[in-house]
């Protein structure tokens, strides 16, 4: 009974020897790893930044630029579509003024006459289509550009940065809340605008 009780306390006793070997051993390495708060230093807490998205839109001047591409051909468009219709309208009612009348020779006429105006109704409707075919590519393929040169451009950006990860924001779609150091917005919107410089010179 003895020799076992020997025994335990022989195990207790390694086991605390060991514990307390782990603990200082532990203690150690976090005393020698270097803190994490360093003063001026953008990835002081956690190596991730946000982009807002709604600011790039606003300053980065290629998406202006191309915004006000975009508002033109659609104003262009509907004033195209707008002329075509008083043309259509007005001629239905010349049709139908000159229907009231019987101004027509004959009924074959009045029927060329409709079918006519049947046409450039269908006209009207395929231009219509057309034109917002052409504005919505156009649209799908700006927004691919914008995306494309901003991901170039946080890439770039990031050779030096360092960020593990970098996000994109948009009113409070992703990041709800986050320190202003987490905010890269307006160092990304600089090197944009100086790429887009640098690429109509």
């Amino acid at each position: 009974m003895k020799n076992l009780s020997y025994a335990i306390n022989g195990v207790l006793a390694v086991a605390i020897i060991i514990l307390f070997i782990l603990f200082f051993t532990s203690k150690k390495d976090t005393v020698d790893t270097p803190s994490l708060k360093f003063e001026n230093d953008t990835t002081a807490t956690l190596p991730i930044a946000y982009v807002n998205i709604d600011s790039v839109l606003t300053h980065y001047n290629y998406a202006k630029e191309a915004s006000d591409a975009l508002i033109k051909k659609t104003e262009s468009s509907r004033a195209s579509i707008s002329q075509k219709q008083k043309q259509v309208a007005a001629e239905q009612q010349e049709f139908n003024r000159k229907m009231q009348n019987n101004a027509f020779l004959s009924q074959e006429r009045a029927e060329q006459e409709y079918g006519r105006i049947q046409k450039l109704t269908a006209d009207l409707e395929q231009m219509a289509t057309r034109l917002d075919d052409e504005l919505r590519m156009e649209q799908i393929k700006v927004n691919n550009q914008l995306a494309d040169s901003v991901r170039i451009c946080i890439k770039e950006f990031n050779k030096t940065a360092n960020y593990h990860m970098i996000l994109s924001n948009s009113g409070l779609d992703n990041v709800l809340y986050a320190k202003e150091k987490y905010n890269i917005t307006d160092k990304v919107i600089e090197l944009l605008n100086k790429r887009h410089t640098s690429t109509k010179n």
